[in-house]
This record gives C-alpha cells, structure tokens and sequence, in this order.
C-alpha cells in the first residue's frame, strides 16, 4: 500500500513510521510547513511534496493529518484532484469520515481511522502503536481492506458507526485526559493537607501505578477498592462533610459510577443507601 500524508505534525510523523516500520511504502509528505514535511519524509525515509496533487496521484492510501478544524478545507482542496479508486482517511478521533463530502461520487472511498492512544511525541509515540486499538468507519465497499491492512500489523480493529464517533471520542477523553483532572485534584487536596506539590505527586504515584495495573490485568470489577465497595456510608459522608463546590461534586458524581461497578463485583450488597446519599 503506497501512503502519502497532508500534515506532519505528531500523528502525521507516528503513524507514518509507524506504517514505514511494518514495511508500508510511505510515498512522502506534504505540509504548508515545508520545514516539517522535510523532517518527516526524513524521519520515515520518504519524499517530500512541494504539491497536494502530486502527492495524491503517487499515494494508493492519502491520511489527512492536519488539526480538527482544517480537514474539510484540506479536503475541499483535494477533491477537485483525481480520487478515482484511492483511499482518503483521517486520524480524527471526533470527526466521521462524513466531512469527506461527495468522495462516493469521486469514486473515492473515505474513512476515519483513529488509534486509541494519545500521541504525544512525534519521534517516540510510534514505538507504542504496535499494543493500540484502532477505530474505524467509512465506506462499506473497502472497510474490510483497511481492517485487514491494521490487522496483518498486529493491531485489534474495530469497525464503529459514524453516529458514535463522538460518543467513543469522549471515552477516549475520559480515560486520558479526564483522569489527569482526576490526580489534579487528588494532588491539590494533599497539598491542603500540608504536603508540597512535589510531594503530593511522589505520594500518589505508588497507587495510581497500581491501580492502573490491576485495572489493565484484572479488568474495572476485580480492581475497585476502597468505602464504597465495602458499603462504607459513613466514611463516604465523612468524605462529602469536608468538600465543597465542585471538589463535592466530581466525587459524587464519579461515586455513583463507582457504585455501579461495586454491585457488579457484589451482588449480595445492598447499596441503595449510599447512593442515597450521593444522590
């Protein structure tokens, strides 16, 4: 599979290798930063273009890797170029690939390819991909060409609809950036309780890293700890005595979730008080 890149920033620059790596034929890349086409198509042995069309005629598979809010412009460009036959995707993990308007009377097939993994470093990130699962939708006529092609790279693909492209983008959300929120405030509540911010980081880092590995080894049930799995009402109203304002409220709202985890894992326990209580 020949595969051209618009755009050369991070995702552009880690799935690009990525693909280069697994023995893909990157053809190159083209960006209204010449300076970063450059070190991309250097970083994974490619071209650079000076030209879109170019890169579109050369390129079997084209990624659009430009931020949220340029892929339709980017595509609006594209279009008006020969897109018979070829594979036109993002990396969007909010956008369907219905903002590739008009690509079936193109003849073009358009998708929304989307690794579930916070790309964070252009020259690193790549080396992680290969453990990402990747989240696909478009057209139906190639759909199982572009599943097979992540799938002989060793990643598990799955296939989602258009309609919940921003419902799986908000789980993406609230597993990675919602839960630095989450250790935000854990950490600002220690240091109202005397400890250092450097402290408080150190202090909490042996039990998130274990949390998160019996979360990842045993699943979300076999993980949970703590006063709400054991029905433990009156610490819980202790816990909810000495917050306030929104601090207050992200724990209720975030218990009652927990709540419905500890009567999966317990399903002796009656636990209609304490979400009482939360409520």
């Amino acid at each position: 599979m020949k595969i051209g890149f618009i755009g050369a920033g991070k995702v552009g620059f880690s799935l690009g290798k990525y693909f280069a790596d697994n023995n893909q034929e990157i053809t190159g890349y083209y960006s209204e930063f010449e300076k970063d086409a450059i070190e991309a198509a250097e970083f994974t042995n490619s071209q650079v273009y000076r030209n879109q069309e170019d890169l579109v005629k050369d390129s079997e598979m084209l990624f659009v890797t430009v931020p949220d809010g340029v892929i339709e412009k980017v595509w609006n460009q594209v279009k008006t170029y020969d897109v018979s036959g070829k594979i036109i995707c993002h990396a969007s993990g909010a956008l369907s690939s219905e903002v590739f308007s008009d690509i079936s009377e193109l003849k073009g097939f358009g998708f929304s390819i989307h690794p579930l993994f916070a790309v964070s470093d252009k020259y690193n990130s790549y080396k992680e991909l290969s453990g990402s699962y990747f989240t696909i939708e478009g057209s139906e006529q190639k759909i199982n060409v572009v599943k097979s092609f992540l799938e002989k790279m060793g990643n598990n693909v799955c296939i989602i609809s258009k309609n919940d492209k921003v419902k799986y983008h908000a789980s993406a959300a609230i597993a990675s950036n919602l839960v630095v929120g989450l250790i935000s405030l854990s950490e600002r509540l220690l240091t109202e309780c005397g400890f250092d911010e450097k402290s408080a980081h150190e202090a909490l880092a042996p039990i998130i890293k274990g949390n998160v590995n019996h979360i990842i080894n045993d699943g979300v049930t076999k993980a949970l700890t703590g006063p709400i799995e054991r029905n433990d009402i009156t610490t819980v109203k202790k816990h909810l005595k000495t917050l306030e304002g929104n601090d207050k409220e992200i724990y209720k709202k975030l218990s009652l979730e927990v709540v419905n985890v500890a009567e999966k894992k317990n399903k002796d326990r009656d636990y209609s008080k304490i979400k009482e209580t939360l409520k």
